[in-house]
């Protein structure tokens, strides 16, 4: 395994790495819907899987000083509490001090006072929570195996820790109403987390949900229900002190995902385990998905790395570009000249024109972002700046 570059204080943000991303693919159910590298009903496996993540870390060399560090999956919390002391004073070690912010993702049926204690004292700072709905029926065509009271409990055992609490909600599911989506939204408002993530449900090829659709087992909402529901949480979550500030994300003041906002911003993070991604040093690389493989590698020194493209000048910027407008203030055109080199709206070219003329984009001298009608079909006009 090759060791991971080093960097200097006059790397650019595109290149060193100042935040970390790591996965824990163990989960008590595999939803229907999910399509990330997980791995159900192996808990056999998570000690070893813990020791080949301590190997790749090694990979550093040394520790290194980051600004945010976030659990992903899979189900971190799905790990005990001895398997998430291990992982978290292994992490500590690699990456030492105080950092702006450290999420753990977690379920609600795998999350409670001792794991929100211990985490607590390692330093986590912010637990995003897949609560979805709050409707049972919902919930099991989802087939997310929590109860929704479970979802109040596991906020309420983050907060007495003095967690910020980011909440996960899912909309366009089969046989949910506008109504149930109010409900939803009005529940999770009561609740008063510091961020709202909302996101449509999408049919990813293979998974079981895609299968159900395909064999006609289950009726999707239509694109005018969906919608519906997405400008309807636009509406809500800003009414209620929440700024949207990227196209599925609304926070509190001061409470945004400083982890994410690295990705939207196309600068480095460090990736480790399973199905990882990392950009480092101008380099994506992709790990092995499958878990099994994962390990047989790594833990006979081999690269977990199967994927891997260092982009062009000009593709990086493009990228970027895409990126940026994901983001409610969307791109700052000197803030984009400087970091790629580019003019923004020359690299654009007619796209910008053209959405702008639609209603779509919102263009001054200091940059462009998508209007609200421009949230509502954001994926097809940052696939065609792309």
């Amino acid at each position: 395994m090759q060791p991971i570059p080093e960097f200097t204080s006059a790397d650019p943000p595109w290149r060193a790495p100042h935040a970390a991303y790591v996965h824990i693919p163990f989960c008590a159910h595999h939803c229907g819907y999910c399509d990330f590298a997980v791995a159900a009903g192996v808990e056999h496996r998570i000690d070893l899987y813990l020791e080949a993540l301590e190997m790749e870390l090694q990979l550093l060399l040394h520790p290194r000083t980051i600004r945010t560090l976030y659990l992903g999956g899979g189900t971190p919390s799905h790990l005990n509490v001895a398997q998430l002391d291990r992982l978290m004073t292994s992490l500590n070690r690699w990456f030492p001090g105080k950092r702006v912010e450290t999420t753990l993702e977690a379920n609600p049926d795998s999350f409670d006072a001792e794991k929100a204690a211990l985490l607590a004292k390692h330093g986590v700072t912010r637990i995003s929570l897949g609560v979805q709905s709050f409707y049972s029926q919902h919930l099991q065509t989802l087939e997310r195996p929590h109860r929704p009271e479970q979802s109040v409990e596991a906020m309420a055992a983050a907060r007495n820790v003095e967690m910020a609490v980011s909440i996960d909600l899912i909309f366009g599911v089969p046989g949910q109403t506008l109504e149930d989506w109010r409900q939803d939204l009005a529940r999770i408002v009561a609740m008063a987390p510091d961020h709202v993530s909302t996101y449509g449900l999408t049919y990813e090829k293979g998974t079981r949900l895609w299968k159900q659709r395909e064999r006609d087992e289950l009726v999707p909402l239509d694109d005018e229900a969906e919608l519906a529901m997405y400008r309807h949480a636009m509406d809500t979550l800003n009414a209620k002190g929440f700024e949207q500030y990227e196209i599925s994300n609304f926070a509190r003041l001061g409470k945004r995902s400083q982890h994410n906002q690295v990705y939207w911003a196309n600068e480095a993070f460090y990736g480790f385990g399973v199905g990882a991604a990392a950009y480092v040093g101008g380099t994506r690389t992709l790990n092995v998905r499958n878990l099994e493989v994962y390990l047989k590698r790594v833990l006979s020194g081999e690269t977990p790395v199967f994927q891997s493209e260092t982009l062009g000048k000009e593709d990086r910027a493009r990228e970027t570009l895409a990126m940026n407008m994901r983001r409610v203030e969307g791109v700052d055109f000197a803030q984009f000249l400087g970091q790629t080199g580019f003019d923004a709206t020359a690299l654009a070219g007619r796209a910008f024109e053209r959405y702008s003329a639609g209603g779509y984009l919102f263009i001054d001298e200091l940059g462009a972002r998508l209007t609200t009608a421009g949230r509502c079909v954001a994926d097809t006009i940052v696939t065609d700046l792309f």
